[in-house]
């Protein structure tokens, strides 16, 4: 059969290779090669240039993100040979914005409701969507322990590339390094997280390969040497011809048992006539099986690898809700951000306008004689401090929009979202009495939601069973085996032989198949039972490993304690501060009614001729100011708010996100965001729906 219909027409070439070295090797036994199925797997597409690949398509374009794959589960033999020897493809990351960013464009701007950024932030934050490959990631571990492999490690920590909207308040600990977030993570040798090593996790006895090994040597050679007495051998010179087929299978167990088979055959060939069969065919096999008694023994010391997985893809599940719940906590503040840049503006403006209109009454006054001219000079300097204000106000509101575009967006390459205006829809919803909740109420929420506290316990449990295994391993090697086998011997009476000595009687003059038959027939059986001991004197370095695992355990004790009463520290200063912020609301807001109060009297007393210029100008910078806190307390008392959320772990629930859309990066649910209220001052053109 053709090699490209056995293997498929549409396998690359450098496949079709990989498969014919694996049939021809397993073909030369007598194990015959299945049929081979046609790879199923597509051909991966062919790269872009880097620089190609950087210029994303617009937003018009949607991207596609496919459904993650469980990179957890093998490839089969079943359905294609060959397949657990071929490469895997992963999709090329798609850096194209998703349809929504359109949806909420009109004419040339963007129109945002808090529920928007944080549905766009899900669907295309890149911090999002590299900390959605940590999911993926954590599976592979899971196939490789299967195997009875190690673990890798997986990544635990935030991923914090987005700029702006600072997250986290007093007591929260640095974002890990790498790509990944960390470093390492839970389960990776050698390495450590929060200052706590973690060398000794999953320490322990070396596991038997629990995936089936088949393999197989195939020899011919030749060897010509002297004799020194050719009265023992006959001849000056014997030649040997020989050829050799073997086979072992071995296989592992995660009881510490393990199954050996080796099937051994040979073709030996002489000129020497002392050599009663010529040629000489043998053929034996023995199957041993092996039991660890001590170190070694058991499910627990056997599959703590696979355990150790499992519970890291549980901590890369609870590090990704941490991601987002983070993300968003920016998100919120970024938009708040947003819309403090604009109320800011707003006051600038309002400040430059009364700063213009004064300059102009006091320009008219100097017209008519009833005010010096140098009031008009102290005008302009009011004016011109305020027209600084307002463009450094402007300017600040260019780069929230920036940070906000940048923050819900894989690239800013398109032309149009690029130079879009992005306007916020939201506003500020003060309730006129806060909720008042106990403060140890909130304290046990974090405790139950926190996701730094889950994977902490998570991680104590890997090195429960780290601890374990290493006092497992102090153990001696004690093991008990049993084996069977066979032998079998075939071939022709040698025609060289001077003296015509008959075969053994066992053997007959037949080939391979009677020597392959004599195997089974018991005649020449092969079997046992033993024990061996290995005893390491002193056994420094599994003393070493247990010791240390154990000191490690109690250190992570400690950690989780340490964690927990900065969760707690965390929670009440979140707290603090949504009081204070609240308090400051209020009072900024009373501070400006009277500021206002202030520059109406003032200006009445002005012209009545019983105030000056000066202090006219000077109630108007107390009412910018005023007003400047009023905008800058309520900010601040939002996102008071977004972090309380955030310490106590509540982030998602309370804002109603689905942690499967955000696991896929497609919001199938919009989010609902408590605190928010649209705004009065846009037409309904402007107050995009939600889709």
């Amino acid at each position: 059969m053709p090699i490209r219909t056995l293997f498929g027409s549409t396998l690359p070439a450098a496949r079709r290779t990989v498969a014919l070295g694996l049939a021809l090797a397993i073909g030369l036994g007598p194990f015959a090669a299945p049929a081979l199925a046609q790879d199923t797997t597509p051909p991966a597409t062919t790269s872009q240039p880097a620089q190609a690949q950087m210029q994303a398509p617009s937003s018009a374009q949607a991207a596609v993100v496919p459904t993650r794959q469980d990179y957890s589960k093998p490839r089969s033999h079943f359905i294609n040979p060959v397949a657990p020897y071929i490469g895997r493809d992963v999709p090329e990351p798609s850096f194209a914005n998703t349809a929504r960013i359109d949806q909420l464009m009109r004419n040339g701007t963007l129109y945002l409701s808090m529920n928007d950024v944080i549905a766009l932030a899900l669907e295309n934050n890149l911090d999002l969507a590299i900390a959605r490959y940590n999911l993926s990631i954590a599976d592979t571990d899971i196939l490789r322990a299967s195997s009875g492999g190690s673990t890798r490690g997986v990544a635990s920590g935030l991923v914090q590339g987005t700029p702006g909207g600072g997250v986290g308040g007093f007591g929260t600990g640095a974002s890990g390094a790498g790509a990944g977030g960390t470093t390492s993570g839970a389960g990776g040798a050698g390495t450590g997280t929060g200052g706590l090593v973690s060398s000794t996790l999953g320490t322990g006895t070396v596991i038997d390969s629990l995936d089936p090994i088949l393999s197989s040597s195939l020899s011919l050679g030749h060897l010509t040497f002297t004799t020194p007495n050719t009265v023992t051998t006959g001849i000056p010179n014997v030649q040997q011809n020989t050829g050799t087929v073997n086979f072992n299978y071995f296989q592992g167990w995660s009881t510490g048992t393990a199954l050996n088979v080796g099937f051994n055959n040979g073709r030996n060939v002489t000129n020497s006539p002392f050599t009663t069969i010529n040629p000489n065919l043998t053929s034996s096999f023995r199957m041993t099986l092996r039991q660890h008694l001590l170190a070694g023994f058991g499910t627990a010391a056997n599959r703590r690898f696979i355990r150790i997985a499992k519970n890291n893809r549980e901590i890369s599940d609870i590090g990704f809700r941490n991601q987002v719940s983070t993300t968003v906590s920016q998100i919120q503040n970024i938009y708040w951000d947003l819309v403090n840049a604009y109320e800011d503006v707003k006051v600038k403006q309002r400040s430059l306008d009364l700063a213009n209109k004064t300059l102009s009454d006091n320009k008219k006054q100097v017209e008519i004689g009833t005010l010096a001219p140098i009031e008009i000079t102290r005008a302009q300097s009011e004016a011109s401090t305020r027209e600084q204000d307002l463009i450094v106000s402007q300017t600040n509101l260019q780069l929230q929009q920036l940070l906000m575009k940048n923050a819900i967006s894989r690239s800013l390459t398109d032309p149009q979202l690029a130079t879009a205006p992005v306007v916020p829809t939201d506003t500020m919803a003060i309730s006129d009495q806060e909720p008042v909740v106990p403060t140890q109420d909130l304290i046990n929420d974090a405790l139950g939601h926190r996701p730094e506290l889950a994977q902490a316990r998570i991680d104590l449990t890997n090195r429960d069973i780290t601890k374990k295994s290493a006092r497992n391993a102090l153990l001696p090697t004690a093991d008990l085996s049993a084996w069977y086998g066979g032998s079998g011997l075939a071939g022709d009476q040698n025609p060289l032989s001077p003296c015509g000595a008959p075969a053994p009687p066992c053997v007959q003059r037949t080939g391979y198949p009677q020597a392959f038959s004599n195997l089974f027939t018991g005649n020449l059986p092969d079997y046992g039972v033993g024990m061996s001991f290995s005893i390491p004197i002193r056994n420094r370095a599994a003393q070493a490993d247990q010791v240390r695992s154990e000191l490690e355990y109690r250190q992570a004790q400690m950690r989780l304690q340490q964690l927990q009463n900065q969760v707690s520290i965390e929670v009440r200063n979140a707290q603090y501060a949504l009081q204070q912020n609240r308090a400051r609301v209020e009072a900024a807001q009373k501070a400006r009614d009277l500021a206002q109060q202030s520059l109406d009297a003032e200006q009445k007393k002005y012209a009545l001729g019983a105030s000056t210029n000066t202090l006219v100008l000077q109630a108007q910078r107390d009412l910018a100011q005023a007003s400047s806190n009023v905008v800058l307390s309520t900010t601040a008392y939002e996102k008071s708010r977004v972090e309380l959320d955030r310490v106590t772990g509540l982030t998602l629930d309370h804002n109603n996100i689905s942690l499967a859309d955000s696991e896929v990066g497609i919001v199938t649910k919009m989010p609902s965001a408590p605190g928010v209220t649209p705004r009065t001052d846009l037409t309904p053109d402007q107050q995009q729906p939600q889709q």
